[in-house]
């Protein structure tokens, strides 16, 4: 297998076959240009012939190796062993956190005293959103006369009958 790779690129290199998925060109190529795809070439070759012939560089990272764990030595819950239908069961045991029933509401007193405050406020915003659109329409309109000119209109005449179509068979 070694040697196998090391002739595959010791061919790339003496070849040039880097260059090869290139797009080739009809004009000649730049000298600079050759230069640079065979430095590449010799580069890429180089490369896999020493991951080839140095095989401890691509064991150098162990992915089956056991991550250690660094968790906490705080204890989360307690586990305990309950009988179940089948089998025995490991249950954690966490302390119960129910919910707060204590109420949070305002007393019926405070309520009724703020009452005709928060009424004003609704009545002052309810108004207030039929009153303002209303006002900036007439604002925009004033001096529109289309509607006065729409209805001092005369009336169109009254188009002419159609005349009277002779019954036939086909008719």
């Amino acid at each position: 297998m070694k040697s196998a790779a090391l002739v595959l690129a010791t061919v790339a290199v003496m070849s040039g076959s880097a260059s090869a998925f290139s797009p080739q060109s009809k004009a000649s190529p730049k000298p600079m240009v050759e230069l640079k795809k065979a430095v590449v070439s010799t580069f890429a070759a180089a490369t896999i012939a020493s991951n080839v012939l140095i095989p401890g560089a691509a064991d150098a990272v162990d992915f089956a190796m056991p991550v250690s764990d660094f968790g906490t030595t705080q204890i989360v819950a307690v586990s305990e062993t309950r009988q179940g239908v089948y089998k025995e069961y490991d249950v954690d045991v966490t302390p119960q956190q129910l919910d707060s029933a204590e109420s949070s509401f305002k007393s019926a007193k405070e309520t009724k005293s703020k009452k005709g405050k928060y009424t004003a406020l609704l009545a002052v915003l309810v108004v207030g959103s039929f009153i303002i659109p209303m006002a900036q329409y007439f604002w925009y309109v004033r001096d529109d006369d289309s509607s006065d000119n729409f209805f001092a209109q005369k009336k169109a005449p009254e188009p002419e009958p159609e005349p009277v179509k002779k019954k036939g068979w086909f008719n």
